[in-house]
């Protein structure tokens, strides 16, 4: 089996998603998307949708047992990415930052003290725009790993 794409579908960006769907077309590469909530895709024998039903982390779960070592998991999500990578994937975010073994650990740590200002009363603020040059970054990525998935 060749390796494939998965998609964490619940929060991923717009750019990426159609950025991913063209990908899956120019490279005849398996690209799911996997969401609590439908998501229409262009018609493409590469892309398809799976559902799960609403809950905490039900689309987390789907993913960990479906990717495999060597697959690209699409996500914002740092455990999910962690899981993923326990499993020999790599993982992508939206914003192009490549998720490995090298440097997971420490994106975790960076996670875990957020969430204990946020706890604590810390205003951290949210999450600003994606940039142009993170779209970019996203893309790059996505075709780096294209190129060594098709070898």
């Amino acid at each position: 089996m060749t390796n494939q794409v998965w998609v964490d579908a619940d929060a991923c960006p717009k750019f990426a998603r159609a950025t991913l769907c063209r990908a899956a077309d120019r490279t005849q590469t398996h690209v799911t998307f996997i969401a609590n909530t439908f998501i229409k895709l262009p018609p493409s024998r590469y892309t398809r949708f799976i559902q799960v039903e609403k809950g905490f982390d039900i689309a987390d779960h789907k993913i960990v047992e479906l990717a495999q070592s060597g697959d690209l998991v699409i996500t914002g999500d740092i455990p999910l990415a962690s899981e993923v990578i326990d499993k020999g994937a790599l993982a992508l975010s939206g914003k192009g930052e490549m998720f490995t073994t090298a440097n997971i650990r420490s994106r975790l740590n960076i996670r875990d003290f957020m969430d204990t200002m946020r706890a604590s009363g810390v205003d951290t603020g949210g999450s600003p725009p994606i940039s142009q040059t993170e779209q970019r970054e996203f893309a790059n990525q996505l075709d780096r790993w294209l190129a060594k998935a098709r070898k």
